[in-house]
């Protein structure tokens, strides 16, 4: 089988920009295309949608692995070129976030969600013969995507599934319906651009609540992967599939005595402040020994946060959250959507400060029992509470993750107590000494994910999640030794 060139791919990603380009505004809103024009993925209907995914799915796997390989790449390679554009779509539609940041986000899941390569067979052979196990194809995935991080959980989804052998069928968020069809529509271009199939992944034009229980409940899904909140998580449990959930989260952070104090401070603003806090996986309370908490709230506010006083606190606790919880009881509140991923200069706005661009936090000091420390609000105000000793923090930050298993994150040099923390805290990932968002691979080491299934214990996904396994067995041959 003639193996693609990188110079032939070049030309691909060339041709496919030149088509988008020539086609203007290809991601007018799906509502108002006719149904006619509706294509490269983007449908009516679900059911319509999972039609063509599933022809798709069949085209697929007669092209095998080394196609999908191709596949892959050239789609990473016209997302590339996309990336800011999908960005910046993100931010105009949703109204959430940084575009800047959303650039790196979408760079992140293109350069390191893993590919086809991970797809390896396993063989084991004895005295009986050999047994060979391979993953299989789920065939077509439903996914239900969130607002949040649009382009870049559908990327990394995308090319997880697709690497799996699996076509998609996407019910994105309503507020960013149209950033998804666009993403999807650069996918499905590459994808044929490439030799692939038409539909390798579909969604439905105007998504809604309905459309997901559509999806969810729809025989021709094999597979249900959900990204969001705890009522998204419930009733894809409830959907009678088997599933792959990434739920909420509250990600503490413990900064300890023998901690870095200076390097602490930069890379909590700096993981805090990501993207506006909308991320998951970003730091959303600080617990921190009271011996060295005056010295790291100078760096922070030396770092971009904006430090306010209890009464502004507490004016601004009454307008980001809905409700309180009740936190004595280890209950949290829930956020006030308006406010969700907006800059803090618009936040503080609201209490009557006005602050330039530069400040990317703010820094609110508050007792243990406090609904910020409590709730996840996914917005860039970053509450600090002060404790007695590290072994203090490390169970008030277990108690106020509420259980998620999620992220957390600790500063510190004390390898005893970062092994206590990183033992009792149950989660999917555990940052030491640096931002949360390395633990995505975003300055740092290994792959991403943003579907990170901590619900269903699949952590952090990639094409295996994806995947079956299968084993065929040959009795009593093909041992060579």
């Amino acid at each position: 089988m003639h193996n693609i060139s990188p110079n032939e791919i070049a030309a691909i990603v060339d041709s496919v920009i030149q088509e988008i380009t020539a086609k203007g505004n290809i991601a007018a809103d799906p509502a108002t295309r006719s149904s006619a024009s509706i294509s490269d993925g983007v449908f009516p209907s679900i059911d319509e949608a999972v039609k063509a995914a599933r022809v798709a799915w069949y085209q697929l796997n007669e092209l095998g692995l080394r196609k999908r390989i191709e596949i892959v790449e050239t789609i990473r390679q016209v997302l590339r070129q996309n990336a800011a554009e999908l960005a910046e779509m993100a931010v105009k539609e949703s109204a959430l976030g940084r575009a800047a940041d959303k650039k790196i986000k979408n760079l992140l899941v293109i350069n390191k969600t893993p590919g086809p390569e991970l797809m390896a067979a396993h063989a084991f052979s004895g005295d009986d013969g050999l047994v060979l196990i391979e993953r299989a194809s789920w065939g077509v995935i439903g996914s239900i995507t969130p607002t949040t991080n649009p382009s870049e959980t559908i990327i990394n989804n995308g090319i997880g599934f697709i690497s799996a052998g699996n076509t998609g069928v996407f019910n994105a968020h309503p507020r960013a319906k149209n950033t998804s069809a666009h993403t999807i529509r650069l996918i499905n271009k590459a994808c044929q651009a490439a030799g692939g199939p038409p539909n390798i992944l579909t969604c439905i034009g105007v998504p809604t609540l309905e459309s997901a229980g559509q999806l969810m409940k729809h025989p021709g899904i094999n597979l249900l992967v959900v990204t969001g909140g705890p009522a998204v998580v419930k009733a894809a449990f409830a959907s009678g599939k088997k599933v792959v959930c990434g739920g909420p989260g509250n990600p503490p952070v413990v900064v300890d005595e023998s901690a870095k104090i200076e390097k602490a401070g930069r890379d909590i603003v700096k993981g805090h402040s990501f993207d506006n806090n909308i991320i998951c996986t970003d730091e959303k309370e600080v617990i921190v020994v009271e011996t060295v908490a005056d010295r790291l709230i100078e760096v922070m506010k030396s770092s971009g946060a904006y430090m306010i006083n209890k009464n502004q606190i507490d004016r601004l606790t009454s307008i980001v959250l809905k409700d309180l919880g009740s936190p004595k009881y280890g209950c949290g509140g829930h956020a006030n959507p308006d406010y969700v991923g907006k800059d803090a200069r618009l936040l503080l706005k609201e209490i009557g400060i006005n602050v330039n661009e530069d400040v990317r936090t703010i820094l609110c000091e508050v007792p243990n029992e406090h609904p910020l420390i409590w709730s996840e609000q996914l917005m860039p105000i970053l509450p600090v509470t002060r404790v007695p000793n590290v072994d203090a923090a490390i169970d008030l930050a277990i108690q106020c993750e509420h259980g998620y298993n999620h992220t957390a994150s600790m500063h510190s040099m004390n390898l005893e107590k970062l092994s206590k923390m990183a033992r009792t805290f149950q989660g999917s990932i555990f940052v030491k000494n640096g931002p949360n968002y390395s633990g995505l691979g975003e300055g740092g080491s290994g792959y991403t994910s943003f579907t990170i299934a901590s619900p269903t214990g699949d952590g952090l996904t990639t094409c295996l999640t994806f995947s079956r396994e299968r084993r065929c067995v040959l009795v009593d041959h093909f041992r060579i030794v």
